[in-house]
């Protein structure tokens, strides 16, 4: 009775350690912290957790009192996709904008810093940086998340932000293996499927992962698309052909193994929650994360009997559940070591965001206009975001404009007559509009359209993938929708 007790426990423990739940609130809810006791490695922070970072701080120190080595990953890509900054956007551009720069020191000293402020939070697990091509330019959840569509842009600075990113103690997870960029599906509603030859995806798709491995990425997470050249009947991150045989075999990685939300509806809605759970395991992932849409203790607890329940019936290795369990714990303690040593040399680089938003800045004047010292009207086109970006967090130049140009009115608007209704809110002002990725909709280089001819001296921002061709009087593409990004298209239209 007790060797089977024990085996029990250690089943238990093992099951629990190898999930990265995210939970609800801005405090630590006493499951997760029972939890954290019974085994639980680690947990993930999402925006509905974030109000202020020393709130954040109050969180991580609340959870460590019950492990001091504990995971606690978070979604911070910055940019577009930020959770510390949720609520305000971010003080860091993306990955569009660092590319465009295409300076990897600075890309390091961007990582670096916000590693720095992670850190400060008790976040010590990052779920970053993208390195995936953007080869598609109609894809639909990737696109600034992206350094760009160039490989050799991609590889170098995947490698300057993991080094970054881990100089300052943070964990770098670097994704969405084998490559999310040349897809036109969003793996959160569906299966995306890539269909290239093998060749295509070893000279593109894989070159930046074999840069981030080789900088010392400590954790790679793998995407839930379907890539029928590696393996024609599972998605990546139920691949054993992919994770053990591709990453762990020939590219030599040796780090955590993150599943991507196992939650979202390509592996949930085809394969089932707990059975996507299962499979990812035997397949060679370490860790699952699951959370960004289900948060409460009973979802743990179904994927814990799970995966217990597997290892009983044959269906999964008791091995390897075992071996999944002892990297995450590895990389819990290099954590925790290496914040130790962070912490003594990090200095802070306060400006470093707002440097690189205004580095990126792209401007061209397709037509003579006047400077713009007097109040305008903010017309931005806001399409339906994505959930990696989801709609909480604010975009655009209007609060800037509003504070450099006093009096500056602004409206949103969406689809039909959108350049009607914006030009009667104008009521006679000079337009400023805003977009983001004008190419992937229609409606809005209708509006545009529209509204350049009724007033050509439109300033036109694209805040997304500047793939349509400049238009307008001045046309500044910031290659992101960070809160820097906003601040230093206004400067710069302010500055004419």
């Amino acid at each position: 009775m007790t060797v089977f007790a024990t085996l029990d426990d250690t089943l238990t423990r093992d099951a629990l350690a190898v999930l990265q739940p995210g939970f609800d609130g801005t405090t630590a809810p006493d499951w997760v912290r029972r939890r954290v006791g019974e085994g639980l490695a680690s947990v993930a922070l999402f925006g509905r957790n974030v109000v202020a970072h020393d709130q954040v701080a109050e969180l991580t120190a609340q959870l460590r009192a019950e492990r001091d080595d504990l995971l606690v990953a978070i979604d911070e890509e910055s940019g577009d996709v930020t959770r510390l900054d949720v609520r305000t956007g971010s003080a860091f551009p993306g990955n569009l904008a660092l590319g465009a720069v295409d300076d990897p020191e600075l890309t390091r000293r961007v990582a670096r810093e916000l590693g720095r402020r992670l850190a400060e939070c008790g976040v010590n697990f990052n779920w970053a940086p993208s390195a995936d091509v953007n080869a598609n330019p109609d894809n639909p959840v990737i696109g600034v998340r992206a350094f760009g569509a160039d490989t050799d842009l991609v590889a170098r600075h995947t490698a300057a932000y993991v080094q970054g990113l881990q100089s300052s103690g943070v964990a770098a997870c670097t994704k969405h293996f084998p490559g999310h960029g040349d897809t036109n599906v969003d793996s959160h509603h569906a299966v995306p499927r890539i269909d290239v030859d093998e060749t295509t995806l070893r000279t593109r798709e894989l070159v930046p992962f074999r840069a981030a491995i080789e900088a010392g990425t400590r954790a790679v997470m793998s995407a839930h698309i379907l890539v029928p050249a590696l393996d024609p009947e599972r998605p990546g991150t139920l691949s054993h052909r992919i994770l053990t045989d591709l990453l762990r075999g020939e590219l030599g990685f040796d780090g955590l193994i993150v599943t991507d939300g196992i939650e979202m509806q390509a592996i949930s809605a085809a394969y089932g929650l707990e059975n996507g759970v299962v499979l990812a395991i035997a397949a060679g992932a370490d860790a699952i994360c699951v959370g960004g849409g289900l948060c409460d203790e009973g979802t743990v607890l179904r994927l814990r009997d799970a995966l217990v329940a597997a290892v009983r019936s044959g269906q999964l290795p008791e091995e390897r559940l075992a071996d999944a369990a002892a990297r995450v714990r590895r990389e819990a303690r290099w954590t925790a070591e290496a914040a130790q040593t962070a912490r003594a040399g990090a200095a802070p680089d306060p400006e470093v965001g707002l440097i690189a938003a205004r580095r990126a800045l792209k401007v061209t004047r397709t037509a003579p206009a006047a400077p713009l010292d007097e109040p305008v009207f903010v017309a931005t086109f806001n399409p339906a975001p994505n959930i990696a970006v989801g709609n909480v967090t604010p975009w655009g130049v209007d609060a800037d404009l509003e504070r450099l140009l006093p009096g500056t009115r602004s409206g949103t608007f969406t689809a039909e007559d959108a350049a009607g209704a914006a030009l009667r809110a104008a009521d006679g002002r000079r337009v400023v509009a805003v977009v983001r990725d004008e190419h992937r909709h229609s409606w809005m280089g209708s509006a545009l359209d529209a509204l350049l001819a009724a007033r050509q001296d439109t300033v036109v921002v694209e805040m997304g993938v500047p793939q349509a061709p400049p238009r307008g009087a001045v046309h500044i593409a910031t290659h992101g929708a960070a809160r820097v990004c906003g601040v230093a298209a206004a400067e710069r239209i302010v500055a004419g």
